[in-house]
């Protein structure tokens, strides 16, 4: 699985664990092995530009997600073609945004920044909470992923 990360938020983010959650998220959930994503890390006007842009949002948000491909049930284990790699797309994410949050939701920065990798890569797998029943999945599953990742010991980040 290829996943690159660029920080360009100005913030020091511990961007090994960033890596760690979205690999395990992406094997926990049986993404294709040649899959590649993208992760990058913007300050807070950026995050406005970009929320304005696609999303018609006021502000910086916590995370967007720009998927690539339409994945489906194929694309996991048994696929029809298993060397053909799947372009997942890009995950934005605000560190200065997730460290305001983490400060109100009594977390630490790093917890709220596996959240949002976590929310992101389910974004890109085509999960969504738009609706009620969708957003009871999403952070279903949202939830079983980071226990599961904070269970095992975080393996793969450092620190």
């Amino acid at each position: 699985m290829s996943i690159e990360i660029s920080n360009e938020s100005g913030i020091d983010v511990e961007t090994d664990g960033v890596l760690a959650v979205a690999r395990h998220t992406l094997d926990e959930m049986g993404v294709n092995p040649l899959a590649e994503l993208s992760v990058l890390l913007v300050d807070a006007a950026y995050m406005a530009e970009l929320n304005h842009r696609w999303m018609g949002g006021k502000g910086p948000t916590d995370v967007l997600a720009f998927p690539m491909d339409e994945l489906n049930a194929d694309r996991g284990p048994g696929a029809a073609d298993p060397n053909e790699p799947a372009l997942l797309g890009d995950i934005v994410l605000c560190p200065d945004v997730a460290g305001k949050q983490a400060a109100t939701a009594g977390h630490s920065a790093s917890d709220e920044m596996e959240l949002l990798t976590v929310h992101g890569v389910l974004h890109l797998l085509g999960y969504d909470h738009a609706e009620p029943d969708e957003e009871r999945e999403m952070f279903a599953l949202q939830k079983r992923l980071l226990s599961a990742w904070r269970g095992a010991g975080r393996p793969g980040a450092s620190g």
